[in-house]
C-alpha cells in the first residue's frame, strides 16, 4: 500500500480533547486538509461514538479519490461505555457500519483498533480478510499491538500497517516493532506523535484542561509528573529554535527520521497547525539537532506511564513503563 509521509489523525475533531469543533468548523478543516494536500485520513468506530466517521464521510464527499481513507473496529461505545470486542461477528458488522457513516464503498485501511484479549487474534484478522475479500476494505492494520501478535496475524492474512502510538517521548515501539515492521516491509503508522501537544508546546497546564479532557487521566499529565515533564520544555524550544522551525515540526521530523516506513499521524484543528505540520516533510534539519532532540526527550527524562493501570491493560504492545 502506498501511503504519504504524513497524514491527518481526525480523532480530535469529535473525541478526547474537551469539547469538539462544531460539525461546520471540522468539515471545514478537512476540506481545507485536502486542498493543502493531505492524503490520508485517519478515523474510528469509537471516535465520538461513530460521529467522526459521518464527519470524515461529509467532508470527502465527491473527493473520495484524493484521499487513502483509514478507519478502525474492534473498539466502540457500546451503552456509552468503551468496549473492546474483537469478535469475528463484532467487526464484520462494524466494518459495514464504518462503510455506512463515511457513505463509501471501500475503505482503503481498517484496522483492529485493540486487540481483544479474550479472542485469538487470528479470529478477528480472519473476519477483516473476508472483508478484504468482499471488496469492503483494501487493507488490514493492527492498533495497539506487539510484535508476537503482529506475526500471529501475519501467518492469518497480510498486515499493511501497525498503529501504535510513538514520539520522543513514548519509545515503545523501539522495543522490536520499529524493526519489525521495516523487516516486513508493513508500515508503522504513529499516533499522538507530538505527544498529545505537549512536543507541540500547546499544554502549558493541565489544569487548564477541559474536564472531559482525557488528558487528564495520563499521568504524565498529572500532578506528580507534570512539573518534570514541564521543565523539559524550555531547552525544547531552544533545540526547535535553533533548527529553524516550529516544535511540533521538530517532532515530526524526529520520527520521519525514523525510517522510511514511519508514517506519522499528527491530529489538529487548527489550519494553520495542519499546514506547519505538512510542511515537516520538506525540512532540511541537522541530524545532530535530530539526535540531541532523541537525548532531550527520551525515556530516560519523561516522568509517568502513557497510560494509567486500567488503561494500560488493554494494550498489547511492548511497553517501557514501570510505574504510573
Amino acid at each position: 500500500m502506498n501511503l504519504p509521509r504524513i497524514g491527518l489523525g481526525c480523532m480530535s475533531l469529535s473525541h478526547a480533547y474537551g469539547i469538539p469543533p462544531s460539525v461546520e468548523d471540522g468539515t471545514k478543516l478537512l476540506r481545507t486538509a485536502l486542498d493543502s494536500g493531505v492524503r490520508m485520513l485517519d478515523t474510528a468506530t469509537l471516535y465520538g461514538g461513530g460521529r467522526n466517521e459521518e464527519l470524515v464521510g461529509q467532508a470527502i464527499a465527491g473527493r473520495r479519490d484524493e484521499v487513502v481513507l483509514a478507519s478502525k473496529g474492534g473498539m466502540a461505545m457500546v451503552d456509552g461505555v468503551r468496549t473492546i470486542d474483537g469478535r469475528p461477528e463484532t467487526l464484520r458488522a462494524q466494518v459495514d457500519a464504518s462503510l455506512a457513516r463515511l457513505q463509501v464503498e471501500h475503505i482503503d485501511l481498517y484496522y483492529l483498533h485493540r486487540w481483544d484479549k479474550s479472542v485469538p487474534i487470528g479470529e478477528s484478522v480472519g473476519a477483516l480478510a473476508e472483508s478484504v475479500d468482499a471488496g469492503k476494505i483494501g487493507a488490514i492494520g493492527l492498533s495497539e499491538v506487539s510484535v508476537a501478535r503482529l506475526h500471529e496475524a501475519m501467518a492469518v492474512a497480510p498486515i499493511a500497517a501497525v498503529q501504535n502510538e510513538y514520539s520522543l517521548w513514548t519509545r515503545n515501539p523501539e522495543l522490536g516493532m520499529l524493526e519489525a515492521t521495516r523487516a516486513a516491509g508493513v508500515a508503522l503508522v504513529a499516533f499522538s506523535p507530538v505527544a498529545r501537544g505537549f512536543l507541540a508546546d500547546s499544554v502549558h497546564n493541565p489544569d487548564d484542561l477541559a474536564s472531559n479532557d482525557i488528558r487528564r487521566a495520563m499521568p504524565r499529565f498529572q500532578p506528580g509528573h507534570w512539573p518534570i515533564n514541564d521543565a523539559l520544555l524550555p531547552a525544547w524550544r531552544a533545540l526547535a529554535a535553533e533548527a529553524g522551525c516550529a516544535p511540533a515540526q521538530l517532532s515530526l521530523a524526529w520520527l520521519l527520521s525514523r525510517g522510511e516506513h514511519v508514517l506519522p499521524i499528527p491530529g489538529t484543528t487548527r489550519a494553520d497547525h495542519l499546514r506547519e505540520n505538512l510542511l515537516t516533510v520538506d525540512l532540511a534539519i541537522d541530524p545532530a539537532l535530530l539526535a540531541q532532540a532523541g537525548a532531550l526527550i527520551d525515556t530516560a527524562t519523561v516522568s509517568g506511564a502513557r497510560y494509567g493501570a486500567a488503561t494500560s491493560i488493554e494494550v498489547d504492545a511492548e511497553s517501557l513503563d514501570v510505574a504510573a
